[in-house]
């Protein structure tokens, strides 16, 4: 079956090979989180590589690799459409474009691979070199534009923590090359690349078995008691989240759930230290500057309790002008004092700040102000808790980006995932948590909004999981940490040296294949239509 449609996409006059590439693209986004249907993966990258060895000129398969990206990311990302029709009455306009518009500037990051699949000839040099540009590409879409690594495509593999385990050694962007190397083999025609393809997979799942094998490391503990955490999703939806007169019911509700809960885990529990964590900007109050919000959670807490939450953050002039706002996660202690803070650094474009201040005719961020950045990953001291990494909302997505120094011994990641609504988007975003935790070796904790709050222990193995839309608390002992992984240790070293070891061995295997194969020149009826 695949051998007869890889030959017959060079015969596509040129609307239908786009319409091809675009039906690829969209196909493959099927593989991404929560499907995770990877199978697919074998039809749709190289359908694309044969569409592009094809194209008649570089215009072409720039075109058709676009056409391919930009329906992967439409399918990976329409859940953007929902965070619109939180002010419908204001956005509606934009309904229809969102989603188009945003998959643009990212479909552009699958050209580069295309154009070197096209330059490459047939056979090995082709699959690896295609396999090494898309990792770079992958990786610059991580940095470029403040940067947006979601759903990579090592990410296919985050349905459960045994395939995660190859994060440890060479990261998400290691299990990207690798998934695409996989996914081309098809292309090569042989059974042999596929026996060994098959041998690629198994080890990697022998591997994983044996990292899952071990004991997991014991659970981190202060000199005084170990952890239990109650983290707390109120599950309030975004249209209602920062309306006045919701304002004292929703931080009654996380009160109240957090009062029961704790003394619930308290009494489960007893000598344990209590954590209660509560969602990205949770609080309607700035707990910061409201000592009358900080006494009523200390009055919800347990003795020795702690609170997580996360809250918007001011800080005003001496002409008690607000000059700055931030998004932050406060500790509290058990009398309400503040004992740590974190703001977050690295915003969202359009959603915390816009962009190009000035020239962009529209303003989406909520409020009159732009949120200002934190210094960079931090790595908070509380007492009675070891000391954590906290990441806010999407700073989780960016590997190799999240373990500040010195090195934590748990990683907590707080986030309003009630912008995406019931959509794939939440999924997305909860497995690039796993992804982290299994890359660094640390347990992560999530709690989010809306959900999906989750516990994942140093191996990205779920813990507990609390899912999308339930209002609840979710108990459970904080697991332990792992010694550094050799990602941790390197980060994107390792993928950035696996990727170009690709590219140099499809370089030298293209000049091999140039000394002893003279090009013949192809008919025109069958050398594509681009």
């Amino acid at each position: 079956m695949f051998p007869r449609f890889f030959d017959s996409l060079p015969l596509l006059p040129p609307r239908p090979a786009l319409a091809t590439a675009f039906g690829l693209g969209l196909l493959s986004a099927l593989a991404l989180p929560p499907v995770h249907a990877v199978p697919v993966l074998l039809l749709a990258f190289p359908g694309l590589l044969a569409l592009a060895a094809a194209a008649r000129t570089w215009r072409g398969a720039a075109l058709l690799g676009f056409a391919w990206g930009w329906g992967h990311h439409l399918a990976g990302v329409y859940w953007v459409t929902h965070a619109i029709l939180t002010d419908v009455e204001t956005w509606w306009w934009l309904v229809p474009l969102a989603a188009p518009a945003l998959a643009i500037p990212l479909a552009l990051f699958a050209v580069p691979p295309v154009l070197a699949a096209r330059a490459l000839p047939s056979g090995w040099p082709r699959v690896l070199g295609f396999a090494g540009i898309w990792v770079f590409s992958e990786m610059a879409r991580g940095v470029l534009f403040t940067g947006f690594p979601w759903n990579l495509i090592g990410s296919v593999w985050a349905f459960a923590a045994l395939p995660a385990q190859g994060a440890a050694l060479v990261g998400v962007h290691g299990l990207s090359l690798a998934t695409v190397l996989l996914a081309c083999l098809p292309l090569l025609g042989r059974v042999r690349p596929l026996a060994g393809g098959a041998l690629a997979v198994a080890a990697a799942a022998a591997l994983g078995a044996w990292r899952l094998s071990e004991p997991p490391p014991p659970s981190p503990a202060t000199p005084a008691s170990s952890i239990r955490l109650v983290l707390v999703q109120g599950n309030v939806a975004q249209q209602v989240k920062w309306r006045e007169d919701q304002r004292l019911a929703i931080f009654r509700r996380y009160l109240d759930m957090t009062a029961e809960a704790a003394a619930r885990a308290a009494a489960d529990a007893p000598g344990r230290t209590v954590v209660a964590v509560w969602p990205e900007t949770a609080s309607p109050f700035l707990l910061a500057q409201d000592p009358d919000a900080r006494r009523l959670i200390a009055e919800a807490l347990p003795p020795g309790g702690v609170l997580l939450a996360g809250t918007v953050r001011g800080e005003w002039g001496e002409d008690r002008v607000l000059r700055e706002i931030f998004n932050s996660l406060v500790a509290l202690d058990a009398d309400g004092a503040v004992a740590a803070l974190a703001d977050k650094f690295h915003l969202v474009p359009f959603g915390e700040y816009m962009p190009l201040a000035g020239l962009i005719p529209i303003r989406m961020v909520v409020g009159g102000m732009d949120f200002s950045a934190g210094p960079g990953p931090t790595t908070l001291s509380v007492p009675g808790l070891p000391p954590f990494g906290a990441l806010i909302c999407y700073e989780v997505i960016f590997p190799g980006a999240v373990v500040p120094s010195p090195r934590p011994a748990w990683l907590l990641n707080i986030t309003n995932d009630a912008w995406f609504g019931f959509s794939s988007g939440p999924w997305q975003h909860l497995a690039a948590a796993r992804m982290r935790a299994a890359e660094e070796g640390l347990p992560l904790v999530r709690a989010a909004q809306t959900g999906v709050s989750a516990v994942f222990d140093a191996h990205g193995r779920r813990l507990a999981l609390l899912p999308l839309g339930t209002t609840g608390t979710l108990d459970a002992d904080l697991p332990g940490a792992l010694p550094p992984t050799p990602f941790s240790r390197f980060g994107l070293l390792i993928p950035m040296m696996l990727s170009g070891l690709c590219l140099l061995a499809s370089l030298v295997g293209s000049r091999l294949a140039s000394r002893r194969v003279v090009p013949k020149p192809v008919p025109p009826s069958t050398a594509g239509s681009l």
